[in-house]
């Protein structure tokens, strides 16, 4: 009899991060998977189209021999060779397909057959999101939570970063927040940044009642939202605004969102970097030009160009700065400020970093340790 993994051991499996085998096709997978999973198809999409027609038009046996005529000689011996290599590096690895049916049990029998004993979750991935989704929700009611909201570089995600019980919406989202938000490498798709979420949660190893630290979030982040009941709990909860100086502010945009960004676009694309780079701030000014009204947006281009020219004559990031202060004093820092009126009520402290670490201490979260 072949293991499987019981839905009791679901928790472990996520927060432990084994290492999974989807066996669903790119098609099933890009849809949604989980973090670290990986996918190695029995059937790929059209094969996968072709045994589901011959399902629904002649059954189970039917679909059965097909699908073992499609994948037979060396396309079996391929793709049992991926998996066979993916387990030697990954011995830990479990897999599953869509209902933890047919598609994985005939994987964990071809790999059996070659020496390779694996497990496979039971109910498969619709099993393992159901899971998820019934813990966000219960995370969702469970849970105090503290909202850290500040204006624009106040350093509200690495005060997050810092305390145990803090999650990072935006960095789980794979984006910044406002119109300079997007990173190199495109969002996750909805599915999988509502698994991600919930595995933080898991992560956290929480006991209803514990307080947990979220930065202060509209619904949508990037392309993304954030799950209605969460986010309903999160406009209810007290909030804590960090106060930093716009000079302070704009040292930490410019190391988030320029440095930073940087040296992603050049890592990702080395032969083309620049004028993707040079895209991405134009392109985001782009986003706010109606709010910032023509003259303002003028200005701000401008400063815009001569720092990217100097960027690329001198190698010298500074230059950023002049238009970074500018849009904070015009348009970021008022319409914070504007938003926070209609919050005032909500408001449980007021301070800079390290006033709200040590009153974070006094509320009992600890600090995330450094190893």
């Amino acid at each position: 009899m072949h293991e499987t993994i019981e839905p009791s051991g679901f928790r472990d499996l996520l927060v432990q991060e084994v290492p999974l085998m989807d066996m669903r096709s790119p098609q099933e997978f890009a849809h949604g998977a989980f973090p670290g999973a990986v996918n190695f198809p029995l059937l790929d999409d059209s094969e996968r189209a072709r045994v589901g027609k011959a399902y629904r038009e002649s059954g189970r046996e039917a679909a059965l021999a097909l699908g073992h005529s499609l994948v037979s000689g060396e396309i079996r011996a391929e793709r049992l060779s991926q998996w066979q290599a993916f387990v030697r590096q990954q011995p830990r690895a479990v897999l599953y397909c869509y209902r933890g049916g047919l598609r994985s049990r005939i994987a964990q029998q071809w790999l059996a057959e070659s020496g390779v004993s694996l497990p496979r979750v039971s109910g498969g991935y619709k099993a393992l999101r159901r899971y998820l989704i019934n813990s966000l929700e219960q995370h969702s009611i469970d849970q105090r939570f503290m909202i850290l909201g500040g204006r624009t570089g106040s350093g509200k995600t690495r005060l997050l970063d810092s305390l145990d019980t803090g999650i990072d919406l935006e960095g789980l989202a794979n984006h910044r927040g406002s119109a300079f938000g997007p990173r190199v490498i495109n969002q996750p798709g909805q599915i999988d940044f509502e698994n991600r979420l919930a595995v933080g949660f898991l992560k956290l190893d929480l006991q209803p009642g514990d307080l947990v630290f979220l930065e202060d979030e509209s619904r949508a982040i990037g392309s993304l939202s954030v799950p209605g009941e969460l986010h309903e709990r999160m406009r209810a909860a007290p909030l804590a605004v960090i106060e930093e100086p716009r000079q302070q502010r704009a040292a930490v945009i410019l190391s988030d969102y320029i440095q930073c960004n940087f040296l992603e676009y050049r890592h990702h694309d080395p032969d083309n970097y620049w004028q993707a780079f040079e895209d991405y701030l134009l392109q985001s000014l782009g986003r706010i030009r109606r709010r910032l009204g023509d003259a303002l947006f003028r200005e701000v281009a401008a400063d815009m160009h001569e720092a990217l020219k100097t960027q690329q004559g001198q190698g010298e990031m500074d230059a950023h700065l002049q238009w970074i202060i500018k849009l904070l004093t015009h348009y970021y820092d008022p319409m914070y400020d504007y938003q926070l009126q209609k919050k005032l009520s909500r408001v449980v402290f007021r301070g800079n970093s390290q006033e709200f670490l040590r009153w974070a201490a006094r509320l009992k979260v600890r600090p995330r340790s450094s190893d």
